[in-house]
C-alpha cells in the first residue's frame, strides 16, 4: 500500500505532531508499505529554516525509508494568528499541488491541529479517487476561540462550518482521544467512522536514564529539586501559572531548594521572560528549544515534569503527548490538566494532579513530591511499565490496520 501523508510539521522539527507522524510512518515502512510525506521546510517554532534546508518550491529526501517531499510555504514564527494562517494556507496550496505529482497512491492522510492541511488531503483524494483519512489532533478552530487568539466570531463560525464539512467527507477519522470522538458524535458525525489511536511514546528513545551530569553542572542544579515544563509556550498552556508558583516559592523559607526549568518556544515566551525579569524570578531557568537528541538530556535532569493547560472544558478532551514521554523516562508528573489525561495519570499512578491555573496547588504538589521519596520512587517505577501500553510502534500498527480496512472499501 502507498500511503500519502500531508503534514505541516515533520523532523527535524521536534514538536508533538512531527514526532508522531515520523514515528508512525517509520513503522509503516518497516511493515513493508511505501510512505510519501509532503511537508514544508523545517522551521518550527522560530520561523527560521533549519540549517541544511531551503524554503524552495520542491526538494526531496529519504528519512528512515520515508520519501519526504518539502514544498515552499510562507514561513513565520509560531505567533500571531494572521501570519500563521497565511502559513497554513500556503501549505494547503503547495502541498496539494505537490501531491498531484505523487503516483499510485492508495490512501491519503491529512493531519491537524489546524485543518487547512486536511483540506489539501481532501482535494487530493478527489483528484486521485482514493479514500482519505482525517487525523484529528485538536478540536480546531474551537481551541482558537478558547484562548482568544482571534475575536471575530463570524470568522470562527465560518471555519467551524468547514470543519464539520471535512469531518463528514472523510472516509475515516482517527482521533487521538476518546473525548474528541465523543465530541464529534454529539455534533452529528457518525461514530462508525471515528477511530481512536492515542498519542504514545517511542520507548526505544524515551527510557530511564541517569541525570546528565554536565547539564546539572552548567545549570547549577546539584542539590536542587528540579521541576520543568518542556514544550510549546503558547496561550493554551497558561504558563503564567508556573511563574506564579515560582513567585510564591521565592518568598518561602525553602526557596533555595527548588528550581524550575522552562524549555521551548512559543507565542507567549517573550511575555514570560519579561515578567520573570521584572519580578526577579531567579528560581526559573529559561532555555531555548533544543534538538530532538538533546531534549532527552534535559528530560533526564528533571525530578518532576509539569504538564499544564488552560482551565477550560475544551482542554479536558486533550492528552498531552509529553505525558507518555515522561512515563517512558520514569519522570513523575505534576499534571495540571483535567479530563481524560488526568484519568491516565491516576490509572497508571505516575504523578500528582493539581487544579489548572492554581499556583498554590502546583507549589503544594512540588513540596509533596520533594518531601516524600517513597512516593516519588513509586511514580518513577510505574512510568516505564505504563508507557509500554502506549508504545508508538503498537499505535502505528493499530492505525495501519484502519488504513488497510478503509482502502479495501469502495470509494
Amino acid at each position: 500500500m502507498h500511503i500519502l501523508f500531508l503534514t505541516d510539521n515533520f523532523p527535524p522539527e521536534v514538536n508533538a505532531p512531527a514526532s508522531r507522524t515520523f514515528e508512525h510512518c517509520r513503522e509503516w515502512v518497516k511493515a513493508g508499505h511505501q510512505v510519501t510525506v509532503i511537508t514544508g521546510a523545517p522551521n518550527f517554532p522560530k520561523g527560521k529554516v533549519y540549517d541544511g534546508y531551503q524554503n524552495r518550491l520542491w526538494q526531496k529526501e529519504i528519512m528512515a525509508g520515508i520519501r519526504v517531499i518539502r514544498v515552499w510555504t510562507y514561513i513565520t514564527a509560531n505567533e500571531g494568528f494572521a501570519k500563521r494562517t497565511l502559513d497554513y494556507l500556503s501549505f494547503m496550496v503547495t502541498g496539494f499541488l505537490a501531491s498531484l505529482f505523487v503516483k499510485s497512491v492508495d490512501i491519503v492522510v491529512g493531519t491537524s491541529p489546524q485543518f487547512f492541511t486536511v483540506c489539501a488531503a481532501y482535494m487530493t483524494s478527489l483528484v486521485k479517487r482514493v479514500h482519505w483519512i482525517f487525523e484529528l489532533r485538536d478540536i480546531w478552530p474551537e481551541s482558537i476561540r478558547v484562548v482568544g487568539a482571534i475575536k471575530q466570531s463570524k470568522v470562527l463560525d465560518l471555519l467551524e462550518k468547514v470543519e464539520i464539512f471535512l469531518y463528514r467527507r472523510a472516509s475515516a477519522i482517527v482521533s487521538v482521544t476518546h473525548a474528541f470522538r465523543t465530541s464529534l458524535i454529539k455534533r452529528g458525525v457518525s461514530g462508525d467512522k471515528i477511530y481512536v489511536v492515542t498519542n504514545g511514546v517511542d520507548t526505544s528513545r524515551f527510557s530511564p536514564r541517569d541525570k546528565d551530569a554536565e547539564l546539572q553542572q552548567n545549570l547549577g542544579l546539584h542539590g536542587k529539586f528540579v521541576a520543568g515544563y518542556i514544550g510549546t509556550h503558547g496561550l493554551a498552556h497558561a504558563l503564567n501559572t508556573v511563574l506564579d508558583a515560582a513567585e510564591l516559592m521565592k518568598s518561602a523559607s525553602d526557596k533555595d531548594r527548588f528550581r524550575i526549568i522552562l524549555l521551548g518556544e512559543g507565542a507567549n515566551k517573550v511575555t514570560l521572560l519579561q515578567r520573570a525579569k521584572t519580578k526577579g524570578l531567579d528560581n526559573i531557568i529559561f532555555i531555548d528549544s533544543v534538538s530532538k537528541d538533546d531534549v532527552v538530556r534535559y528530560w533526564s535532569i528533571l525530578d518532576a515534569s509539569i504538564i499544564h493547560l488552560k482551565k477550560d472544558e475544551l482542554f479536558t478532551t486533550v492528552i498531552p503527548s509529553k505525558l507518555f514521554e515522561c512515563m517512558g523516562m520514569a519522570i513523575p508528573v505534576l499534571h495540571g490538566v483535567e479530563g481524560e489525561s488526568a484519568d491516565i495519570v491516576e490509572r497508571e499512578d505516575v504523578g500528582l494532579l493539581f487544579e489548572p491555573e492554581n499556583p498554590e496547588a502546583l507549589v503544594n504538589g512540588l513540596r509533596r513530591m520533594a518531601d516524600d521519596p517513597e512516593l516519588l520512587a513509586r511514580f518513577k517505577a510505574n512510568g516505564p511499565v505504563g508507557a509500554q501500553r502506549y508504545d508508538r510502534g503498537l499505535q502505528a500498527i493499530k492505525m495501519l490496520e484502519i488504513f488497510e480496512n478503509i482502502s479495501k472499501g469502495a470509494r
